[in-house]
């Protein structure tokens, strides 16, 4: 085989690969800023040649999807997307922030992660997350498909989390100091495994309700450091066929329920689960 026909068959080959972050664009550009106390920053980015806005951020929310993240705004028109690490018993969420703007025929993604002030986590594994999701955006046709299948992605939880229903409370009344907007997206269809005491039964339209007891600020003798100021009454909705369940329950009984996230009221300060039953049923 000529020279000639090598080249050219080495030439096509190249068409033919997506055009993938170059290896080592991402890990170079990784930034940290800030500290323990004030919040530490991390911020990564890529450049593609043939990325508009929309189909990077769109790539990305099937990227972050799968990985376990939450969608909590995107606006792919704009280039922006706004997900957070999900809240588990040991971690609060945070936000990152992916912008993307296009120059000259050529795409850049800004991946910025924002820790909460007393989260810390090493500089190297930050990078292999968030290099981890831009080094799988693709440029020109390939980008567009995988664009196109991410657009409408969503995350799947993999199991309840499980915390107790006093801690659940600070942690959602801490949101709601922050931005309580945030909140039906960052709760929508998640599953809870509940443990607490239950303060009352009663009955809320066809089904049973559970509240769980909620210690107020005032009633604690030791008040961490960076509690919310009131906490959020916690109810569970009974899912059908559990009535027998919940009609023996009694105030200060232990309980441990498994529900979906159904609504939070700012200005009632309660918080409701939907379709609850007893853990392990």
């Amino acid at each position: 085989m000529s020279r000639r026909i090598l080249a050219l068959s080495a030439a096509l080959a190249g068409l033919a690969t997506p055009s993938l972050a170059h290896a080592g664009q991402c890990e170079d550009s990784f930034a940290k800023k800030g500290s323990i106390i004030s919040g530490m920053r991390f911020t990564a980015t890529i450049s593609q040649p043939d990325l508009p806005p929309d189909v990077a951020i769109n790539q990305i929310r099937g990227i972050v999807a799968a990985r376990g993240y939450d969608i909590i705004a995107a606006e792919p028109a704009a280039g922006a997307l706004l997900i957070e690490q999900s809240v588990t018993q040991n971690t609060r969420a945070f936000p990152i922030e992916i912008n993307a703007s296009s120059s000259g025929g050529t795409g850049t993604v800004v991946m910025e992660a924002k820790l909460r002030a007393g989260q810390s986590t090493k500089a190297e594994l930050a990078m292999a997350e968030m290099c981890g999701v831009l080094n799988q955006v693709k440029g020109g046709r390939a980008g567009r498909l995988a664009a196109a299948g991410g657009a409408n992605a969503q995350t799947q939880q993999a199991a309840p989390v499980a915390m107790s229903a006093q801690m659940f409370s600070q942690q959602i009344s801490k949101d709601a100091e922050r931005n309580a907007a945030a909140i039906p997206q960052r709760y929508k269809n998640k599953q809870f495994t509940l443990s607490g005491t239950v303060e009352y039964v009663t009955q809320d339209g066809p089904t049973l309700r559970v509240a769980f007891e909620i210690m107020q600020p005032h009633e604690m003798a030791l008040r961490l450091p960076g509690m919310a100021s009131t906490l959020s009454e916690v109810s569970c909705l009974m899912a059908p066929g559990t009535s027998v369940f919940a009609m023996q329950l009694k105030p200060k009984k232990s309980v441990k329920l498994t529900g979906t996230f159904y609504d939070f009221d700012e200005f009632k300060d309660v918080t409701w689960f939907k379709d609850c039953r007893p853990a392990g049923k």
